[in-house]
């Protein structure tokens, strides 16, 4: 074979491979992308977090967090000159403790949002039926607890309609808020589950309730809760903590008592 053909041959080989490393390259770089009719959104996975106030002062949400919940009319913290707290609760699985919460919030008069999940509805429809009757808001915390930024469009419509049609089948109720799992989200997610008629919520205020292995702290969970409030807050807590089902009551009258008022998600104010 000649040397000079052997060469070119090389050099082409050469060529095509660093085109197709180039072309690798930014192929990654477009997965952190979506096209939406709305122009290139990211993809980025988020995960939600909060620097808190002192003094009752708001929290930082954070500059990212807020641009994106802001921009696709997303909840996570309400008006600061005004007064109003809003209670939400995630409800993974029935710990024992939820037939308590609700008793507390009826004798206080308090409607809340339950974000359930789908193994929450199949094994206690009989307290998602309840929350209903007595005027609380249930929400979709998809049906199977994915990791939103890790799925497809089509893997969280599939997650999130197989909730919102079996909660609609049993009860005639239709959800219209998400809480993404975890508080992992993207752009991509928000202005997705957006189309499917969802808002999405997340917090101002959460603390470790959610750990099995951390309860029997009640004094500590009165103080997170109370040292924490603030203009607007939406409370984030879990409905499997045995501490919250004996402290509510408690954070409930002295948040009253502090001068704060209890509105419902469907209230909630800018």
């Amino acid at each position: 074979m000649n040397k000079k053909y052997l060469k070119r041959m090389t050099d082409f080989a050469m060529i095509c491979l660093i085109f197709v490393f180039i072309f690798s390259i930014a192929n990654l770089n477009v997965k952190q992308t979506v096209e939406t009719n709305t122009g290139t959104i990211s993809d980025k996975k988020i995960e939600w977090g909060i620097k808190r106030g002192d003094n009752h002062v708001q929290p930082d949400l954070g500059s990212e967090n807020k641009r994106i919940i802001d921009q696709y009319e997303g909840i996570s913290m309400g008006n600061s000159e005004k007064p109003y707290v809003y209670l939400t609760f995630d409800c993974g699985y029935e710990a024992g403790y939820t037939e308590k919460i609700l008793e507390v919030l009826k004798q206080n008069d308090v409607k809340a949002t339950f974000f359930i999940t789908g193994h929450y509805l199949n094994s206690a429809s009989d307290l998602v039926k309840r929350m209903i009757d007595d005027g609380h808001i249930i929400g979709n915390h998809t049906a199977d607890h994915i990791c939103m930024p890790e799925s497809s469009n089509e893997e969280i419509k599939e997650d999130v309609m197989e909730l919102h049609t079996a909660l609609y089948d049993k009860f005639g109720y239709e959800m219209k808020y998400i809480r993404p799992p975890k508080g992992e989200y993207s752009e991509r997610t928000v202005a997705y589950t957006n189309t499917l008629g969802y808002t999405t919520v997340m917090w101002s205020f959460a603390y470790d309730d959610w750990d099995e292995n951390k309860q029997g702290r009640e004094e500590y969970g009165k103080q997170k809760i109370l040292d924490n409030v603030h203009n607007g807050e939406v409370i984030l807590l879990h409905s499997t903590s045995k501490d919250n089902s004996n402290i509510l009551d408690y954070c409930i009258k002295e948040i009253k008592n502090m001068g704060y008022e209890f509105k419902s998600i469907e209230e909630f104010e800018r």
